[in-house]
């Protein structure tokens, strides 16, 4: 019997709200909403809402205020991390225990790495074991990459089982717009737009010299392959090394004086590099997210002229990105990341991101 290489993607459907329709049982088959504090008259955004209150347009990331005026009646509870991190280790736990590399992508996602005839029947004892072991239920992704792999998984969803590979790819996502793809977003989609580019067949056959004049060398051959479906294919289970630390505030009230920005980025980049000092690496590069009022989000990163690990470095340079912000218009949240020099010694910023952002 030849075995062959495959790629799994276990995706746990709604996680987040899932885990706490488990807490609370009533609240089953209710339209449920995670964020913040868990209450909608503060400013925070939604971290995971159940498929009830998505049919209504709820999605990750937008403001609370706005989810509960999509739904009135929603059940909105405060975001509860310690338990979201002890059901998520229990489903790597179940998941190791099918013999094949794991590699975790974050609480609710992780490869699989195997050789086998049957890949379905590798899935199905994946869905079974987590479900053993949480009570939850998780589709999963089959690919010959992990890109496929990550893309099958939403054609799956929820509970469901999908197979993406090269001999389907074509036939299976050609028609489909680029926005679809793992990594393209709404500003990447727009940009493919501008080129005539809408889908993923059109993106597949653009050349690839059009593609890296709009978005440079490295993420001008990525999105190419990714147009094809071309991806890694190697599962690593190797402990996930963070490449830097965040923190971020948004604020109740919103901060209308130069004053005011300035105190929060020092506290917020002193809070950075502090992460970054407690685990003995160099900050190489900083980044500082501000979002101005009404909810316009914008970013500006400096890569530090030497690694440093001196507390005050980061905080000037900070604070530096800071003196360019405008003045004039007032400031809802503020977060400052620190890049860490990793410890093969590369620069993070030249890798491709694969978990984690600002």
């Amino acid at each position: 019997m030849n075995d062959e290489a495959w790629v799994l993607h276990v995706d746990l459907d709604q996680f987040i709200a899932a885990v706490e329709v488990l807490r609370r049982p009533e609240l089953a088959g209710l339209p449920v909403i995670v964020g913040g504090r868990g209450d909608p008259t503060e400013r925070a955004v939604v971290s995971t809402a159940s498929y009830e209150a998505r049919a209504f347009g709820v999605g990750s990331g937008m403001p609370l205020k706005v989810a509960v005026r999509k739904v009135p009646d929603a059940i909105v509870l405060p975001v509860d991390a310690p338990a979201y991190e002890e059901v998520s280790e229990r489903v790597m736990t179940a998941l190791r225990g099918l013999g094949a590399v794991v590699e975790v992508l974050g609480w609710d996602e992780a490869f699989l790495g195997a050789r086998t005839d049957d890949p379905e029947a590798l899935a199905r004892r994946a869905q079974e074991v987590v479900l053993e072991a949480t009570g939850l239920h998780c589709s999963v992704g089959i690919g010959d990459n992990k890109v496929r792999a990550k893309i099958a998984t939403t054609f799956g969803k929820p509970a469901g089982i999908f197979r993406l590979t090269a001999e389907s790819w074509a036939e299976v996502m050609g028609e489909r717009p680029t926005i679809d793809l793992w990594g393209v977003g709404s500003k990447v989609s727009r940009r493919l737009a501008g080129l005539g580019i809408v889908t993923v067949d059109q993106l597949a056959a653009a050349p690839v010299e059009v593609l890296t004049g709009e978005f440079g060398p490295r993420m001008g051959v990525w999105y190419s392959e990714l147009g094809r479906g071309v991806g890694p294919a190697v599962v690593d289970d190797s402990p996930w090394v963070a490449r830097g630390h965040s923190r971020e505030t948004t604020f109740q009230h919103n901060l209308t004086t130069p004053e005011e920005v300035t105190s929060a980025v020092r506290e917020l980049a002193g809070q950075a590099a502090d992460d970054a000092a407690a685990e003995g690496r160099p900050v190489t590069r900083v980044t500082l997210k501000i979002r101005y009022a009404p909810f316009e989000t914008r970013t500006r990163s400096h890569k530090l002229a030497a690694p440093t690990s001196v507390r005050g470095d980061v905080v000037a340079a900070a604070l530096e990105l800071a003196e360019g912000l405008d003045h004039d218009r007032e400031v809802r949240l503020l977060g400052v990341r620190a890049e860490m020099v990793m410890p093969d010694g590369g620069d993070p910023v030249e890798r491709t991101p694969v978990r984690g952002r600002l």
